[in-house]
C-alpha cells in the first residue's frame, strides 16, 4: 500500500507547542505538510504567553526537512482565529487541513464554579474551535477541498467529575462538527472529531501508572488520516489512545408513542424507551425526524 503523503498541502495545527499538537504537527510536516505552528504557549491554565514552544517545534520540523512556521496568536477570540489563518496564507498561499488541538484546563466541581474558570475554558475549547475554523472554512469552500478535525473529550461526550466546564465546551464541540460536516459536504470539506486519551501536560497529573501507556505519538497517525485527501469519512468521532482507535456514535432508541402521551404512560413504558434493542443512529436531525414520524404512523 502507498504511503499516504500531504505534498502541496498547508496545515494549521492549533496548541502545536507540546503534547498531542505537536505530534499531529510532526507527523503531518513529515508527510509532506506545509504546517503553521499554532500555540499561544501560556499554562495549563491559560495563563502568560510565549511563543518559545511554537518556535521550538516548527525548528525541529524545519531541522527533519520539513516547512513550518510558528505563530502566538490565541485561539479564543474572532481577531486571533483571523490573524492565525492570515499567517499561514501570509506563509503558504493556502490552508487546506484545520486540526482544532489547543486547550487548557479550569476544573472545579460545579457548585464551586465561577465565570473565571469558565469563560476561558469555553472561549478556548469551543469559541476557539470556532473563531479558527470560520476563516479557514470560507478559503475552503472557495478552493472546493478541506479537512478539518476537532479535538473532543471524554469528559464531555460521557462525562467526568469535576469538569462540567471543560465537558460543556468539549460536547459544544461535537455538535459544531456534525453541523459543520453538512455545511462542507458539497464543497468536498470532511470534518471530523477525536476524543484523545493521551499523556500530555494536561493529564499527566490525573492519568496515574496508565500514563506511560497514552503516549501522544500513537494519536497523531488517526488525525493524520482523517486530514488526507483519500478520507471520505465525515461528522464522524474517534476514541483514540494508547493505540486503540474506535469509533463512539450517537443512536436513539425504537422507543414507545402513544398519541395520549401522559406521566403514568412514561413510568409505565420506561423499560420499552430505554431498550437500546434496535437502535438506530441518524445521521442528521432529519433522520431522527423521521423515525418520530414513523412510529406516529
Amino acid at each position: 500500500m502507498a504511503e499516504l503523503s500531504f505534498d502541496g498541502r498547508v496545515a494549521i495545527v492549533t496548541g502545536a507547542g507540546n503534547g498531542l499538537g505537536k505530534e499531529h504537527a510532526m507527523l503531518l510536516a513529515s508527510r509532506g505538510a506545509r504546517v503553521l505552528v499554532n500555540d499561544l504557549g501560556g499554562s495549563v491554565a491559560g495563563v502568560g504567553a510565549d511563543l518559545t514552544a511554537a518556535e521550538a517545534v516548527a525548528q525541529e520540523i524545519e531541522a527533519a526537512g520539513g516547512i513550518a512556521v510558528a505563530d502566538g496568536h490565541s485561539v479564543a477570540t474572532r481577531e486571533g482565529g483571523a490573524a492565525i489563518v492570515q499567517a499561514a496564507l501570509d506563509a503558504f498561499g493556502r490552508v487546506d487541513i484545520v486540526v482544532n488541538n489547543a486547550g487548557i484546563l479550569r476544573d472545579k466541581s460545579f457548585h464551586n464554579l465561577t465565570p473565571e474558570l469558565l469563560d476561558p475554558v469555553i472561549d478556548v475549547h469551543l469559541y476557539g474551535t470556532i473563531w479558527v475554523t470560520q476563516p479557514a472554512f470560507l478559503r475552503m469552500r472557495e478552493q472546493g477541498y478541506g479537512r478539518i478535525v476537532n479535538t473532543s473529550s471524554a469528559a464531555g461526550i460521557f462525562g467526568n467529575f469535576g469538569q462540567t466546564n471543560y465537558g460543556a465546551a468539549k460536547m459544544g464541540v461535537i455538535g459544531f462538527t456534525r453541523v459543520l460536516a453538512q455545511e462542507g459536504a458539497k464543497y468536498n470539506i470532511k470534518v471530523n472529531a477525536i476524543a484523545p486519551m493521551a499523556r500530555t501536560r494536561m493529564t499527566e497529573e490525573l492519568l496515574g501508572p496508565i500514563a506511560k501507556k497514552l503516549d501522544p505519538a500513537l494519536v497523531a497517525p488517526v488525525v493524520a488520516y482523517l486530514c488526507h485527501e483519500s478520507c471520505d469519512l465525515t461528522s464522524r468521532i474517534f476514541s483514540v489512545g494508547g493505540g486503540r482507535v474506535a469509533e463512539i456514535f450517537i443512536s436513539v432508541t425504537k422507543g414507545f408513542s402513544s398519541p395520549t402521551l401522559d406521566i403514568e404512560a412514561v413510568q409505565d413504558n420506561l423499560e420499552a424507551i430505554c431498550d437500546r434493542e434496535g437502535y438506530q443512529t441518524p445521521t442528521q436531525a432529519n433522520d431522527e425526524i423521521g423515525l418520530v414520524l414513523q412510529a406516529l404512523g
